[in-house]
């Protein structure tokens, strides 16, 4: 299973990679826009965000506009040495810095701690994904450990680019409840 999945990661990474900036510009602001139309996004009081990361779905408007909005936000931090992830609540982003692979976090603070359970909504990264929700991740499992927790719906940002026709799906993975590319919105999925 390890070499077919490694084998779609190096795939449609190359696929995301190769988006030029011009386009992905446009790709990034359609998907903005079909977030905030979601109905879960509009009644969503406290977000989990991510910090977008080398060719991903930008999402620092996305943060940027939620906090405007008056929506309460929290972004990951990797624990690595536990292997796990560790919500933070954000003010703004001077609350981010540098973290592990170079990737924004929120700067630690035991009074910020949240719990996934907390969360209205739930905005998940990914490297690929297919029509029935499935998500393929970076391949450590630290979202699928932390959403086993959820009680809010987990909604995926991909470019088109990153749709599959199928994933390879364990009992582990987690699905997605949708999937917001720049072209349309995958719901229900059939779960």
């Amino acid at each position: 299973m390890i070499p077919v999945k490694a084998s779609i990661r190096r795939e449609v990474l190359s696929r995301r990679d190769s988006i030029a900036s011009a386009l992905r510009s446009g790709k990034d602001e359609a998907i903005r826009k079909s977030l905030y139309f979601l109905s879960a996004y509009q009644s969503a009081r406290f977000i989990l965000l991510y910090a977008s990361f080398r060719s991903e779905v930008d999402t620092f408007e996305m943060i940027r506009h939620c906090l405007t909005q008056g929506k309460r936000v929290a972004l990951p931090r990797v624990d690595s040495a536990k292997g796990e992830l560790f919500l933070y609540e954000i003010r703004g982003m001077d609350d981010l810095a540098a973290g592990c692979w170079g990737i924004r976090e929120p700067i630690p603070s035991p009074e910020r701690e949240r719990g996934v359970q907390e969360m209205d909504l739930i905005i998940v990264p990914g490297v690929a994904f297919d029509e029935q929700c499935n998500r393929l991740g970076y391949g450590k499992g630290y979202y699928d450990k932390l959403l086993r927790e959820k009680r809010a719906k987990a909604v995926a940002l991909a470019y088109e680019e990153q749709i599959v026709a199928s994933l390879p799906a364990e009992t582990h993975d987690i699905k997605m409840d949708a999937i917001i590319t720049d072209q349309r919105t995958i719901v229900n999925c059939g779960h």
